[in-house]
């Protein structure tokens, strides 16, 4: 018997939300690894509060909803609160029940910036980090390095002379020489004017650089600056001082690390240089001694994970076209989509969150 479309909605409910989300449902272990990482930031969030006043958004809500953005590639943050007011999964992952009210876009964005800064994103990736190798994976001896150019959120009409002259309101600069040293942008003063190689076009961004290590493919450290001829090796450098990295470690790269000055540097630290020997008319940095070793053939399979890294964060996380104008404000935004990939990571390792058998 076919029954009748009664269009009668039911005006309670006595299901939580609790129960709306699957037990095997992978988004689970990662809300416990975010809450675990955000009792770990109740010190540095307790600083950003008055002991006084009328009681706000928990800041841990507000870190939630911005991983859910993440995550799930919401592109922007009215599609994110209109997802929080009829998404079950994702109030439950924040931490609202199905009658709490949602935010207004606005006031999200207004009281995340203020909250939400380099040194609280800094902060928790290296927690995640810090959780990787305390539950032993993540590799303490074999990593490897990259470097991209993250576009940033200025047009080429943003460009103008740093004087004052130059192109009109139109913004036509055919036939005009432009360079970082005459001409910056008006919305990003911090973005310079790269390209990604020969025949490529020229575009305003940041430079980031990563630090794999190569057992599970997690980063563990990153660095965003100002774009220049030697950031991505000056960046790598600095990742490697951070890490402590010494005798008895090995760091892969692709070619265009292959640079006597590079592999100078990772000699005097005592680091095996398993970068990509260049073809290309020069003779390579790299020893063939080195070069000849099954550590080094592993490590050219290895290192291209480093890839992978680059695109989840890059089409996943957002990260094509940045959202966010002005060094640290960029670094914060990009050190939070790193620390996203991380626990998509920590949370795809099934078994190691659960409690060990009593």
């Amino acid at each position: 018997m076919r029954s009748p479309d009664l269009q009668q909605f039911g005006m309670l409910s006595y299901i939580s939300v609790e129960t709306r989300v699957p037990a095997d449902h992978p988004i689970r272990p990662l809300r416990s690894l975010v809450d675990k990482l955000l009792k770990e930031l109740d010190p540095i969030l307790a600083e950003r509060y008055a002991d006084t006043g009328r009681p706000f958004i928990p800041p841990e809500r507000l870190l939630r909803a911005a991983l859910l953005q993440v995550i799930y590639s919401v592109r922007s943050e009215r599609l994110l609160m209109e997802q929080l007011n009829y998404n079950l999964l994702f109030r439950w992952f924040v931490g609202l029940n199905i009658d709490d009210p949602v935010w207004d876009h606005s006031t999200f964005s207004f009281n995340r910036d203020r909250l939400f800064d380099d040194a609280i994103a800094q902060r928790f990736f290296d927690s995640t980090v810090l959780h990787a190798q305390v539950n032993n994976l993540v590799s303490s001896e074999h990593f490897s390095v990259d470097g991209t150019l993250l576009e940033a959120w200025a047009s080429h009409k943003s460009f103008r002379p740093k004087d004052g002259g130059g192109v009109g309101d139109g913004g036509d600069f055919r036939g005009e020489r432009r360079s970082n040293e005459t001409h910056e942008s008006t919305t990003d003063p911090d973005a310079r004017l790269a390209r990604k190689g020969a025949g490529k076009e020229s575009k305003l961004s940041y430079q980031a650089n990563a630090l794999m290590e190569n057992r599970n493919g997690f980063a563990v450290g990153i660095d965003v600056r100002i774009v220049s001829g030697t950031a991505e090796c000056e960046g790598a450098l600095d990742l490697i001082d951070e890490m402590l990295l010494g005798e008895g470690c090995s760091v892969g790269a692709d070619k265009g690390y292959d640079r006597g000055s590079f592999a100078s540097e990772l000699g005097e630290r005592k680091v095996k240089p398993h970068i990509a020997r260049s073809t290309k008319g020069r003779r390579s940095a790299v020893p063939a001694k080195v070069a000849r070793t099954k550590g080094y053939a592993k490590s050219q399979v290895l290192r291209k994970r480093i890839e992978s890294i680059f695109g989840w964060v890059k089409v996943i996380g957002g990260l094509r076209k940045l959202t966010r104008t002005s060094l640290p404000t960029v670094k914060g935004h990009v050190a939070w989509v790193f620390a996203a990939y991380n626990l998509v990571r920590l949370g795809g390792m099934e078994g190691w969150w659960e409690p060990a058998p009593t």
